[in-house]
């Protein structure tokens, strides 16, 4: 079945330009459209979707709120489409908010075709779509909205991670892939996945992104001031 896409975005003619792409993929499928967060989630109590592209700063309903709410729809279990922020670096404080509300990802609305492409697959498929080198810009760029002072690393679940389950969430928080993870603490790249896996896992986390979220908020992991 193609993957059903709902795209978010008051710019019609973004809205536009994301249909004519997917458009020409036989696996994917834009079955709506929506100008702002509140006709999103009114679409959605009629239409399955799939993956929903959304736009941050919109009017009547932001992006960040609407993701809030479209996450809150799979609390309860499966069924509930995956989020992909499309933005710009100008909205960092924003986009940040809702990868904490549960978005799966964050791309810049500029990313090419191909690499929008793959992460639509990537998401629909359970993955999150920050790429490492993103991390690492997106984690600076949030140094000035990420809390001050955070609680002891002990705390948010950390204590159930073994020494070397915090040494890989610490990695994976400065934005370093699997590979290089792997490099890094002289292990295959297999063993750090399932290192990845513990952590998600006990600190019942979504994704990466999600692990990301929780290590600076955590105090792990200090943000440069």
């Amino acid at each position: 079945m193609a993957i059903r896409v709902m795209l978010v975005d008051d710019q019609a003619l973004l809205r536009t330009g994301f249909r004519m792409v997917l458009a020409a993929q036989e696996d994917m499928e834009v079955v709506a459209e929506a100008e702002n967060g509140q006709e999103a989630l009114e679409t959605l109590r009629t239409q399955a979707v799939d993956v929903v592209l959304m736009d941050v700063r919109m009017p009547v309903l932001d992006g960040v709120e609407a993701t809030r709410h479209i996450c809150e729809l799979g609390e309860g279990g499966p069924g509930a489409p995956r989020v992909l922020i499309l933005t710009t670096f100008d909205l960092d404080e924003y986009a940040f908010s809702a990868l904490k509300s549960g978005a799966s990802g964050f791309m810049l609305k500029d990313v090419p075709p191909g690499q929008l492409l793959s992460a639509i697959r990537a998401v629909h498929s359970g993955d999150a779509v920050v790429a490492p080198s993103t991390t690492r810009r997106l984690i600076d760029r949030f140094s000035t909205v990420l809390p001050a002072s955070a609680a002891e690393p002990s705390g948010h679940g950390l204590d159930r991670l073994t020494e070397r389950e915090r040494e890989v969430l610490v990695l994976v928080a400065q934005g370093l892939s699997n590979g290089e993870i792997a490099a890094h603490l002289v292990l295959s790249e297999a063993t750090v996945k399932t290192h990845v896996g513990r952590v998600l896992t006990k600190l019942e986390l979504r994704d990466r992104v999600q692990a990301v979220v929780r290590a600076y908020e955590s105090g792990l992991v200090r943000a440069n001031r």
